[in-house]
């Protein structure tokens, strides 16, 4: 997901250029910190007080110029409007944020408002397409036949949450002046492999896998998750 998020950013703004960077449900700062390291300059909203613990850890660690670049903001990612002017950000970030929010239009609106015209809209939410998938691979046939008639599941951490279909997302982006741009396929491959370690050799081209059929049809219609990327008109 972080090459596909390059990939667009790379293909969007000059090279160099610094760009104002939001990411709303940051989680522990994984793509902000790493942002931040290659320049820019990102704003962290979260609201759990574990997860922001671990990125200020993190940040802390992280020498003088980084910890400049990025301050992390406590609140929900809803009331963006309370703490940012519409259009302050180049790039939006919003990834695995979606399927915990039961009523997303409020949330994807107030995201669209903080782009700047031409910004970069980047959601991660679960493929709610390809829900039937998982059981199905795993011999659950029950859940398998139950999950094509509904969007919504029990996550691996037993929470009940919800998945979102690509043509519903697209129409949504469409509606807040956002539209898709681009879309890639998340896990294709490895959300129902076995739990173990890869060895280092074998690393490079599991990622080379997962990038390209994230990016392939059909493959990409199948991934356990969607990347999103709509563009500011």
């Amino acid at each position: 997901m972080a090459r596909q998020l390059d990939e667009q950013i790379a293909g969007r703004f000059a090279v160099g250029r610094r760009l104002r960077v939001l990411d709303v449900g940051m989680g522990q700062g994984t793509q902000a910190l790493r942002l931040a390291r290659a320049g820019h300059q990102v704003t962290g909203v979260e609201r759990d007080a574990t997860m922001i613990a671990v990125a200020r850890e993190a940040l802390a660690g992280q020498p003088e110029g980084i910890r400049e670049r990025m301050r992390i903001v406590e609140g929900d990612g809803r009331d963006t409007g309370v703490h940012f002017l519409p259009g302050s950000f180049d790039v939006v970030l919003c990834h695995g944020v979606l399927m915990y929010v039961e009523e997303p239009d409020p949330l994807l609106a107030g995201l669209a408002r903080m782009l700047a015209p031409g910004g970069l809209l980047s959601l991660v939410v679960r493929n709610g397409d390809a829900l039937a998938l998982r059981p199905g691979l795993h011999g659950d046939w029950a859940g398998a036949l139950a999950a094509f008639d509904t969007v919504n599941y029990r996550n691996r951490l037993g929470l009940d949450v919800r998945a979102d279909r690509l043509a519903t997302l697209t129409a949504k982006l469409a509606g807040i002046g956002a539209p898709l741009h681009t879309w890639y396929g998340v896990r294709v491959f490895t959300d129902t492999a076995p739990d173990a370690d890869v060895p280092p050799d074998g690393l490079d081209a599991l990622l080379a896998a997962e990038e390209r059929a994230g990016r392939t049809d059909p493959y990409r219609s199948v991934a356990a998750l969607l990347h999103l990327c709509g563009v500011r008109g």
